[in-house]
């Protein structure tokens, strides 16, 4: 009976706790007057809005019955939700919301010997730190505001062409990398790299961003300054194409500069990324394939390296 009649108030609850101010009044705008009722003490100001004074008409709601109706939001509103009251703080802080917010198969992402206090403490445990997955070639992690579910590929995890030619490419530990080993080019003409994955790790119904995360050393010469065509798209289909630079344009006065070329930007980690594209995961049993191509230049290329190709879902415009 719970979920069945409040979640009825669902809406409802959010008008009220985006917009209150305790113990202040709380206003609303017109097109809201008949979802609250005339029940709870709502008036109506010279300005047009709709006032409701006093204490929360939903602090009379049987806790667990809020908690069930927050489950059904985000971990970002279920933090909006907190600041209402003192009862809305202690239903969002109820195991039963943070464990909607959990993937199903949390148990086997984090290590058996750590102890958690509560659901939502493991929830954050699982946004901040990235956890290695499949024998330390993915990473996995949850975007805090949404909940969903965001995966790095490692390069090992990618087809290089030349990568296990020691003249060419070299494989080495950096510190701040997430996996052991990362792939850094020394000398090539042909730069080729491709990749494909099962978005199985990802969360079903969502817009996904791809990124190339790298670095650069000495300007990465030969590669950085042309831009490089990458593509992206679920196997069977045809891939979308675009361009990016992996430092930028040299010359500003090229034309080649006049095309939509995708600028790296730097990441709060300290490497840098570029974007790949954008694909909808449906139901997360399709296959995603990438590439990262620059063949037409006979220049030599070197000073890049690659820590892995990261999914995670597209911010809204």
């Amino acid at each position: 009976m719970c979920g069945q009649h409040y979640t009825n108030h669902l809406s409802i609850i959010f008008l009220y706790y985006k917009r209150i101010d305790f113990p202040k009044y709380t206003r609303f705008d017109q097109r809201h007057r008949s979802m609250m009722g005339q029940n709870h003490g709502i008036i109506e100001s010279s300005g047009g809005e709709i006032v409701v004074p006093g204490p929360s008409p939903f602090d009379v709601l049987p806790e667990d019955c809020i908690s069930n109706i927050i489950s059904f939001t985000s971990p970002r509103e279920a933090c909006v939700a907190a600041s209402v009251s003192k009862t809305f703080e202690s239903a969002v802080n109820s195991d039963s919301v943070w464990d909607k917010f959990l993937p199903p198969d949390y148990s086997s992402l984090v290590s058996q010997s750590r102890v958690f206090a509560s659901k939502k403490e493991l929830y954050f445990a699982l946004c901040h730190n990235h956890v290695l997955i499949e024998d330390g070639k993915k990473s996995f992690w949850l975007e805090k505001a949404s909940g969903k579910r965001c995966i790095m590929l490692s390069s090992k995890e990618l087809w290089i062409t030349w990568g296990s030619s020691p003249e060419y490419w070299q494989w080495i530990s950096v510190p701040e990398s997430r996996f052991e080993k990362v792939a850094e080019l020394l000398n090539v003409c042909w730069f080729e790299i491709r990749g494909k994955t099962s978005t199985r790790l990802l969360s079903p119904g969502t817009r996904y961003s791809a990124y190339i995360v790298f670095k650069t050393n000495d300007g990465c010469p030969g590669l950085g300054h042309l831009p490089v065509e990458v593509g992206l798209g679920l196997v069977g289909q045809e891939s979308s194409k675009r361009f990016i630079y992996f430092v930028g344009p040299r010359d500003r006065r090229r034309g080649r500069e006049t095309r939509d070329v995708t600028k790296p930007e730097q990441r709060e980690d300290g490497w840098m990324e570029a974007e790949l594209g954008e694909f909808f995961n449906e139901e997360s049993c399709d296959e995603i394939e990438f590439s990262v191509i620059e063949i037409k230049s006979p220049s030599w290329k070197s000073g890049l390296i690659i820590q892995g190709i990261e999914f995670r879902p597209t911010k809204s415009p």
